[in-house]
């Protein structure tokens, strides 16, 4: 079955993946890679025992710009943003060539909204170390969510070009792709990250829309399959699930997986168009 859809003519006129791809890339259905790749988190930085741990280096070392840093970096993780970022500024007040505690300070400047200073922080700490990728990445997410794209990918391809072994930078990079609907060079991309960081499911639901996008519902479903088996709590893998196998003609699972979605994230709108389409209702199911 065939559905109408406007607004992008790269795909195949009334093409049921083009009608959730439009859906899709225009509501933040991929997911974007900043943080840690899953096998550097570490549950214990931000624990209660570690910043007490770290309090009791500071008092007796209280210039130690590399203390506060780290401490700085353990109430970001338990998310006391404002003690972090004290931390941190004075890290760099005791030491000003200190560019991984600007990079540490903007990333909790971003995640508290405040990219103006979290653009700031970035471009400090790569003044001082042109080198280092990792701001590289994490500026070019700025980039990339304001609408700066050429920005956004000429900081991914210099992260790529410093540290090829990051699968954040190739993830972002192929998400510009994937919003140009360049999918070749996206699903490259895309397959580079699940190859440095295979656990990760943010790159596999990625490249399952770009298989999409190319007709490749099958290939689509065996992505969205895995993000799911790493992350089962994703709405946007579920719902993008679900267009793969309303695609493959699979109705009763495609039901199922909308309804999942809905379950996470009540608003998702991919999930509820496709309810819409199938002439079903949400049905809360266990998640």
């Amino acid at each position: 079955m065939r559905y109408p859809v406007t607004g992008l003519r790269t795909f195949r006129a009334g093409s049921l993946a083009a009608a959730i791809l439009a859906v899709g890339l225009a509501g933040c259905q991929v997911d974007s890679v900043s943080g840690p790749t899953a096998s550097e988190l570490d549950p214990y930085t931000g624990s209660k025992e570690n910043i007490a741990s770290l309090s009791a280096v500071l008092e007796a070392n209280p210039r130690d710009p590399h203390a506060y840093n780290m401490r700085g970096t353990a109430f970001g993780k338990a998310n006391k943003s404002e003690q972090a970022i004290q931390d941190f500024t004075r890290a760099v007040e005791l030491d000003p060539s200190y560019y991984q505690a600007y990079a540490n300070r903007a990333l909790v400047y971003r995640n508290m909204g405040r990219m103006d200073l979290a653009l700031a922080d970035y471009n400090r700490a790569l003044s001082i170390n042109p080198n280092y990728d990792s701001a590289y990445v994490a500026r070019g997410n700025i980039y990339r969510q304001h609408n700066q794209p050429g920005l956004a990918l000429n900081d991914y391809n210099n992260a790529i070009r410093l540290n090829p072994s990051d699968p954040r930078a190739y993830h972002n990079r192929a998400l510009i792709y994937q919003a140009r609907n360049q999918h070749n060079k996206a699903v490259d991309d895309f397959s580079r990250a699940i190859g440095l960081d295979p656990k990760a499911p943010a790159p596999y639901n990625g490249r399952g829309v770009s298989y999409l996008a190319q007709g490749n519902a099958k290939a689509a479903l065996e992505d969205f399959n895995w993000s799911l088996e790493y992350d089962r709590k994703t709405a946007s893998a579920w719902a993008n699930r679900g267009v793969a196998l309303e695609e493959l003609g699979h109705k009763n699972e495609a039901i199922g997986s909308y309804n999942r979605a809905i379950a996470l994230e009540a608003t998702n709108k991919t999930a509820r168009e496709g309810l819409g389409r199938l002439g079903a209702t949400y049905s809360r199911t266990r998640t």
